[in-house]
C-alpha cells in the first residue's frame, strides 16, 4: 500500500496560486495558541496540563531533539511506502490517534469523539477511543468507515462492568482492546487542582458508563434521574490497581488483540509478553500522570528489545511528522499523536483535525523522500545519530 502523503503540500501551494491560504495552522506553536483561544480555560487546563511541574511533559518533547536523521543520497526515493502490518491489518501509515479522555469536549459542538472517528474515516489514521467519551462507543465506532478503531479500557474495579465494556466494544466492531495501566488513580495535576476542575466528577464524558447495563443496574435511580449519584458511583468504580495476577483475567475477556499501555520498563514488557498479550504500548501518558522525568522516547529502545517481535505502539511528546519518523527508527511499529490532534479539533472540528493528520503525514513522507528512506523498514536505529 503506497500513498503520496506529501502531495498535501502541492494542494496547499496550488491553492495559493489562486490566493487561497490554509485555514488552519501549519506549526505546532500556532496550533496550540489558536486552540487555547478556542477552548474554555478549564478545558484548556485539563488538555494542556501535566503532572507536577510538568517536567516530564516537557522532556517528552525535547527528547526527540537529541536524535538526528542521517541523510542518505542516491536512493531515488521518488515513491515511499509508509504502510504497516498490525494485527493482521494493513494500515496506510504508522500514525494513530492516541486515546484522549476529554476529546469529546474539545469540539465546539461537544461531540468530539464522533468528529474524531469521522477524521479517522477520512484519513485512514486509526483512532484509539477512550473509555471516557461524550458519545457511547457504539456511536463512535459507527463513524470509522473502513478505518479500524481500537478501544481503550480504563479497567474498572467492577469486573462485570469491565467485561460488559469489552464485549460492547467487540460487538461494535473495534479491532483491539488497549488496557491503560497507569491511570487507576489520577496523578497530581496542579493546573486542574488550582481551579478544582475534574470533568468526570461533573458528569462529563461518562456516556460509556451511563449507557452500560451493568453500570445502570448498580444504581438506585437511573443516570438521567440522578446524574450526580451516577458520577459518584463512577468515581467509586473507576480505578483498578491491576497486578500480574489480573493479567490472565484480562486476557480472558476478549479474543481481540490485547494491548497493554503504559509499559516503559523492559522487565514489565517481558512479563506482559509471557502473559499472552498481543502488543506493547510504550507511553508515560504524555506526562499527565507522573512527573518522574523519564522521557518515553528514551524507554522505547529497551521496550522494543524486550518485546522480542511483538508490535510496539508508542506515544508521548509527538508533535510533528519528524517525530513520527524518529520513533519508527527507534523501533515503534505505530506512533500515536495526542495533543496536536486535540488542538486541531478545537480549532476546526473534523476539518481541522484532518488537516493536522494530513500535515503530520506529509511532513513524515517528505522527510523520508528528501533524506532517502523509501520505506519504514529503512528506518532503523542506524539511521539516527545521538546529538547530545
Amino acid at each position: 500500500m503506497s500513498q503520496s502523503f506529501g502531495f498535501y503540500q502541492n494542494e496547499i501551494y496550488f491553492e495559493g496560486l489562486g490566493g487561497v491560504v490554509p485555514r488552519f495552522p501549519l506549526t505546532y506553536d500556532e496550533l496550540e495558541s489558536r486552540a487555547r483561544a478556542a477552548l474554555a480555560p478549564s478545558l484548556w487546563s485539563y488538555v494542556a496540563g501535566g503532572a507536577g511541574d510538568e517536567r516530564t511533559q516537557r522532556v517528552n518533547v525535547t527528547a526527540f531533539e537529541r536524535w538526528g536523521l542521517y541523510p542518505r543520497m542516491f536512493v531515488g526515493a521518488d515513491r515511499r511506502d509508509l504502510s504497516v502490518e498490525l494485527f493482521g491489518m494493513t494500515l496506510p501509515s504508522p500514525l494513530f490517534m492516541a486515546p484522549i479522555g476529554v476529546i469529546g469536549l474539545c469540539a465546539q459542538d461537544g461531540h468530539g469523539d464522533v468528529a474524531t472517528a469521522r477524521a479517522a474515516a477520512r484519513t485512514g489514521v486509526p483512532m484509539v477511543a477512550s473509555t471516557l467519551t461524550v458519545d457511547p462507543l457504539e456511536e463512535v465506532a459507527a463513524e470509522f468507515g473502513p478505518t479500524p478503531g481500537f478501544f481503550q479500557l480504563y479497567t474498572p474495579a467492577d469486573r462485570d462492568l469491565a467485561q460488559s465494556l469489552v464485549h460492547r466494544a467487540e460487538k461494535a466492531g473495534f479491532k483491539a482492546i488497549v488496557v491503560t495501566l497507569d491511570t487507576w488513580v489520577t496523578g497530581w495535576r496542579p493546573r486542574d487542582l488550582s481551579i478544582g476542575n475534574f470533568p468526570q466528577l461533573r458528569g462529563h464524558c461518562l456516556a460509556n458508563y451511563t449507557s452500560d447495563p451493568v453500570f445502570r443496574a448498580r444504581l438506585d435511580r437511573t443516570p438521567e434521574e440522578d446524574p450526580r449519584a451516577a458520577a459518584l458511583h463512577w468515581a467509586q468504580v473507576f480505578g483498578n490497581p491491576l497486578t500480574w495476577d489480573d493479567l490472565p483475567w484480562l486476557r480472558s475477556l476478549t479474543s481481540l488483540p490485547l494491548i497493554v499501555k503504559g509499559l516503559c520498563h523492559p522487565e514489565d514488557v517481558r512479563r506482559a509478553r509471557d502473559g499472552g498479550v498481543d502488543g506493547i504500548y510504550c507511553s508515560n501518558h504524555g506526562g499527565r500522570q507522573a512527573n518522574g522525568g523519564l522521557p518515553a522516547l528514551d524507554a522505547l529502545p529497551g521496550v522494543v528489545e524486550a518485546a522480542d517481535g511483538l508490535p510496539v505502539l508508542f506515544d508521548s511528546g509527538v508533535r510533528s511528522g519528524t517525530d513520527v519518523v524518529k520513533a519508527v527508527a527507534l523501533g515503534a511499529t505505530a506512533v500515536g499523536v495526542g495533543r496536536p490532534y486535540a488542538y486541531g479539533l478545537a480549532v476546526g472540528g473534523t476539518d481541522g483535525l484532518v488537516h493536522v493528520l494530513r500535515s503530520l503525514l506529509a511532513e513524515a513522507d517528505l522527510l523520508m523522500a528528501v533524506d532517502g528512506y523509501p520505506t519504514l523498514a529503512d528506518l532503523t536505529p542506524e539511521a539516527l545519530v545521538r546529538l547530545t
